[in-house]
């Protein structure tokens, strides 16, 4: 059994023996060995140790380096390498995962012998086992530079599968794990360290987050209970708020011992390189497994164990509930079915796990059927994540090949500085076009939330070169609307989780901001202003119901408002939108307004807008038209069944958010705005993104079209013909209000149908109109002319210093009038 850790060794001084690297411990020894006293102390087994102040230590990459430099040493017998007694000691070797426990046997380390000069080194892969290749042959690591063999090995035979039960298939020496390895330099004195990040396991994880593995595809030993089946033994799934919920946060066993499984059929046959688990996911008991073993198998009869050359391996587990933990094997092992089996379990709970696998599917060349292939999206966009300055440069990319689109601008800086890029497209960026609507996307305001981010980008590469080519419904949608598309409104969020990356960020690193704020909670809250008054019968005359103000403590410089909030509203309110979604991840449901509860102490509770027959309507509009949405044969992401309601939900419904920034944008701004959770997994795998590509574009390009839905107009002056700022549109039944831009113009989104609607200024009459809108594709134009009052005109009239028209006295006169026998009559 090999476990990390560290034993006293038995010296008179006891000193500790210890290792860098995963070592074995047995019967209180090093690696199998004992520790003996001298001038430096060493464990008897390979590698030998070092004894750095007071402190035994085992450095596994001077072996490495041992055994690459024996094969061909310098000639000259002033350079031979130094034995791994001579050698410094080093930090541990991060070129090998840190959880892959690796062993060298000494006795496979040949002595030095001069020999020529070796030439380039090349990167080895990591290859399953090999009947060309001795079992225990050391050399056999994908992150190990060795120097490349003078003359390369006769292959050998393959030998027949001795009986059906075969568990692992060898695969050939000419197969390598990654087709194209980035070159790297030569071992030298001083180790570069690269970043952990780029070492992983190439192969993307066969989907257990993601749900591409459906639930037939997990089976195990034994479970607590069905909430707790193998089928809830999934990366990041969420558990329920009940103790004993009937979907619960991981698979349990239902005895504690180590027997127990949880086993994965990749259903093909599958290169596996790697292992993430977590612990349950509760808020009840604390449950995670802190080591297992791995098993392989072809057909679930005969199971092989997970080996490190002769040795079975056992590998850390977790150390807390919700931190994934990876763990890349020792060599990759091809199979159809994969086991783990904990060994060890913290010791407060019980056998509970989540899991997600890494393997590279490969063709199995024993099925007559070919294998059916999702179909790959035809756009030829970058799917891949995008740090802060690959984004950027992306966004200088699409600006460069769409200059007359496009336009790029920043409309703030996060807390640590980096700038909050807004990519504009529009037939005449940069400027508003009288009677065009403002449309924009939001993504990345939870960090760690990713998938909106990568959409954005892919999106604004899809109508640049769509326009391009001439797409007449992409021209149109550009030609008619500006666009704006905000990919990360939490940058330093984003940059947390992606050092991690997509399969060990967790299900909340990178969610807050740098200071720790949720920005979904960081608006402010004008619902309770609204409802407070709407109870005391304010609302409209004394109150309005529209464009509510920001509460003056929310303008304290001392008052906790992110960074980025601030710069959101600031561009709010700078820009007349009409229409936004804002991009989540970790669902599949669109959300509607409103996010917070009216009564404060419920967690849940309808709370309709009075748009929410039009609210209901978009985020129906995005549901239906989401491939992954609408697929009947889907399972539940974690414990909730949103396809009973179409996948849309009223927020406050679903669970209360107050300070949400759907709220405030509909109570502060003329914008209708909705939430979109796009997939179950928060950070999808690269591999990942084609596919969510496809589920969401045709979302993304029908939702902005709805921005021609309703009404839409310009307001005048009807003795100038000028546009009216600020009048309020209302309509008749609906208590919400809409304003005018700075032009005069507005849209007002409605379902098909017939209104009443009223143009009402400061110092004109109201006009009152009605207006019907269509089931067409195009909004309906209804204008307004206004009227100046008596008394408007004579304000104006007494600021310029001019005469007072005797028609405009003649109209004074009758108001008075008309006002005292009011009064008269009142008495």
């Amino acid at each position: 059994m090999w476990l990390l850790g560290s034993v006293r060794c038995p010296t008179p001084k006891h000193q500790l023996c210890s290792s860098h690297w995963p070592r074995a411990t047995i019967n209180g020894s090093c690696g199998g060995g004992t520790c003996r006293q001298g001038s430096a102390q060493s464990c008897l087994a390979a590698p030998p140790c070092r004894s750095r102040r007071g402190t035994c230590r085992c450095f596994w990459e001077l072996l490495e380096v041992s055994v690459a430099q024996s094969l061909h040493p310098k000639p000259s017998p002033k350079s031979q390498p130094p034995t791994p007694a001579q050698s410094p000691s080093h930090p541990s070797n991060p070129l090998i995962p840190a959880r892959s426990p690796l062993l060298y046997p000494k006795s496979l380390i040949p002595s030095p012998t001069p020999e020529p000069a070796p030439p380039a080194p090349v990167l080895i892969p990591l290859l399953p086992l090999n009947p060309s290749v001795p079992a225990q042959n050391p050399l056999f690591h994908p992150k190990l530079l060795i120097p490349s063999l003078t003359q390369e090995p006769k292959p050998q035979p393959m030998p027949s599968p001795p009986t059906p039960t075969l568990a692992l298939i060898p695969l050939p020496l000419s197969e390598p794990l990654n087709p194209n390895p980035e070159p790297r330099p030569p071992p030298q004195t001083s180790h570069p360290w690269p970043h952990p990040r780029a070492h992983s396991p190439k192969c993307p994880p066969l989907g257990l987050e993601s749900l591409r593995v459906s639930d037939s595809q997990l089976r195990a030993s034994t479970s607590k209970r069905y909430g707790l089946g193998a089928h809830r033994g999934r990366l990041n799934i969420q558990s329920g708020i009940h103790d004993g919920d009937f979907y619960d946060g991981g698979w349990c066993a239902g005895h504690e011992d180590r027997d127990q499984w949880l086993e994965i059929d990749a259903r093909r046959p599958t290169r596996f390189t790697g292992v993430i688990t977590q612990g349950l996911n509760s808020i009840w008991t604390y449950d995670w497994v802190t080591s297992y073993k791995v098993q392989f198998s072809n057909d679930t009869h005969t199971w092989q164990p997970g080996r490190n050359g002769t040795e079975e391996v056992v590998f850390l587990g977790n150390k807390d509930p919700e931190m994934p933990v990876l763990n890349a094997l020792p060599t990759p092992v091809v199979a159809r079915y994969i086991r783990i089996n904990p060994q060890t379990w913290f010791e407060n709970g019980t056998i509970c796990l989540r899991a997600e696998i890494l393997g590279c599917p490969l063709p199995d060349p024993n099925n007559i059927y070919s294998w059916e292939n999702e179909p790959m999206p035809t756009d030829k966009l970058d799917f891949r994540h995008h740090n802060y300055k690959e984004m950027r440069k992306l966004m200088k990319e699409v600006n460069e090949e769409c200059p007359n689109i496009t336009r790029v601008y920043s409309i703030g800086k996060s807390y640590l500085g980096l700038k909050m890029y807004v990519m504009e497209i529009s037939d005449n960026p940069g400027q508003h076009e009288l009677g065009e609507p403002e449309f924009r996307y939001v993504a990345g305001m939870h960090g760690n939330e990713v998938l909106g981010r990568e959409l954005l980008l892919n999106l604004m590469q899809y109508l640049c070169g769509e326009y391009t080519r001439g797409n007449p419904r992409v021209v149109r949608l550009v030609s008619e609307t500006r666009i704006h598309l905000l990919p990360s409104m939490n940058p330093d969020g984003y940059e947390t989780a992606y050092k991690l990356g997509s399969e060990l960020a967790g299900w909340a690193v990178g969610r807050w901001t740098y200071e720790g704020i949720d920005l979904n909670h960081n608006f402010a809250d004008l619902n309770t202003a609204l409802w407070d008054a709407e109870d005391n019968e304010l609302v409209p005359h004394k109150f309005p119901n529209h464009y509510l103000p920001i509460p003056e403590y929310y303008t304290f410089a001392n008052a906790t408002v992110a960074p980025e909030t601030r710069a959101v509203i600031n561009w709010m309110q700078k820009f007349p939108f009409v229409l936004s979604a804002n991009l989540h991840g970790g669902e599949l449901v669109v959300t509607y307004p409103y996010d917070m509860t009216r009564t404060y102490w419920k967690a849940q509770e309808l709370t309709p807008t009075p748009d929410d027959a039009v609210f209901r309507w978009l985020a129906t509009v995005y549901a239906t038209t989401n491939l992954a949405m609408v697929d009947a044969e889907r399972r539940l992401c974690h414990y909730e069944d949103f396809t009973r309601e179409g996948n849309i939900i009223n927020g406050a419904h679903w669970h209360t958010v107050p300070g949400s920034m759907n709220d405030f944008s509909y109570l502060h701004t003329n914008c209708f705005e909705v939430t979109v959770e796009l997939s179950c997994d928060k950070f999808p795998h690269e591999s990942e993104l084609p596919r969510e590509w496809e589920n969401n574009k045709e979302s993304l390009l029908v939702f902005m079209e709805q921005v021609r839905r309703g009404i839409k107009g310009v307001v005048r002056d009807k003795d100038t013909e000028q546009g009216i700022a600020d009048a309020i549109i209302a309509v008749d039944g609906i208590n919400h209000d809409v304003r005018t831009a700075f032009d005069g113009d507005y849209w007002r989104l409605l379902n098909p149908g017939e209104y009443e609607v009223t143009a009402a200024a400061e110092g004109y009459h109201p006009v009152t109109r009605t207006c019907r809108v269509s089931f067409e594709d195009n909004p309906t134009l209804c204008d307004f002319q206004l009227t100046k009052t008596p008394k408007q005109r004579l304000r104006e009239i007494l600021a310029k210093g001019g005469k007072i028209p005797k028609d405009l006295i003649l109209r004074l006169r009758q108001l008075r009038l008309r006002k005292l026998r009011a009064q008269r009559q009142a008495r």
